[in-house]
Protein backbone atom coordinates (compact mmCIF):
# COMPACT_ATOMS: atom_id res chain seq x y z
CA UNK A 1 0.00 0.00 0.00
CA UNK A 2 2.66 2.41 0.83
CA UNK A 3 4.60 2.31 -2.47
CA UNK A 4 1.33 2.71 -4.27
CA UNK A 5 0.93 5.93 -2.49
CA UNK A 6 4.71 6.71 -3.15
CA UNK A 7 4.36 6.30 -6.54
CA UNK A 8 1.23 8.09 -7.23
CA UNK A 9 2.70 10.75 -5.68
CA UNK A 10 5.55 11.07 -7.99
CA UNK A 11 3.14 10.39 -10.64
CA UNK A 12 1.52 13.69 -9.77
CA UNK A 13 4.43 15.86 -9.09
CA UNK A 14 5.34 14.55 -12.74
CA UNK A 15 2.15 15.32 -14.02
CA UNK A 16 2.18 18.53 -12.84
CA UNK A 17 5.52 19.52 -13.26
CA UNK A 18 5.18 18.58 -16.97
CA UNK A 19 2.03 21.19 -17.18
CA UNK A 20 3.30 23.99 -15.33
CA UNK A 21 7.12 23.20 -17.39
CA UNK A 22 4.98 23.74 -20.42
CA UNK A 23 2.94 26.70 -19.41
CA UNK A 24 6.21 28.04 -17.89
CA UNK A 25 8.20 28.32 -21.25
CA UNK A 26 5.45 29.22 -23.46
CA UNK A 27 3.94 32.41 -21.22
CA UNK A 28 5.78 32.70 -18.20
CA UNK A 29 9.55 32.70 -19.58
CA UNK A 30 9.26 36.08 -20.97
CA UNK A 31 7.92 37.45 -18.42
CA UNK A 32 10.73 36.58 -15.77
CA UNK A 33 13.49 37.30 -18.03
CA UNK A 34 12.88 39.67 -20.95
CA UNK A 35 15.94 38.81 -22.91
CA UNK A 36 14.33 35.50 -23.81
CA UNK A 37 10.72 37.79 -25.64
CA UNK A 38 10.25 36.10 -29.08
CA UNK A 39 10.52 32.82 -30.70
CA UNK A 40 13.28 30.92 -29.34
CA UNK A 41 12.66 27.60 -29.80
CA UNK A 42 15.34 25.93 -29.28
CA UNK A 43 16.02 27.87 -25.75
CA UNK A 44 12.52 27.06 -24.74
CA UNK A 45 12.98 23.10 -25.37
CA UNK A 46 16.03 22.67 -23.31
CA UNK A 47 14.93 24.90 -20.03
CA UNK A 48 11.55 22.75 -20.21
CA UNK A 49 13.45 19.60 -18.23
CA UNK A 50 14.83 22.26 -15.80
CA UNK A 51 11.09 23.85 -15.12
CA UNK A 52 8.89 20.34 -15.34
CA UNK A 53 11.47 19.24 -12.33
CA UNK A 54 11.97 22.48 -10.46
CA UNK A 55 8.57 23.46 -10.70
CA UNK A 56 8.16 24.60 -6.91
CA UNK A 57 10.64 26.90 -7.22
CA UNK A 58 9.58 28.42 -11.11
CA UNK A 59 6.03 28.59 -9.74
CA UNK A 60 7.08 30.30 -6.85
CA UNK A 61 9.28 32.67 -9.22
CA UNK A 62 6.69 33.49 -11.29
CA UNK A 63 3.97 33.87 -8.89
CA UNK A 64 6.36 36.89 -7.64
CA UNK A 65 6.74 38.18 -10.07
CA UNK A 66 2.97 38.70 -11.25
CA UNK A 67 2.45 40.24 -7.75
CA UNK A 68 4.74 42.73 -8.13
Amino acid sequence: MFPEFILGLLWAYTALGCLLGLAFILIGLGQVDPAVRGPMPLFRLLMFPGAALLWPLVLRRWWRLRRT
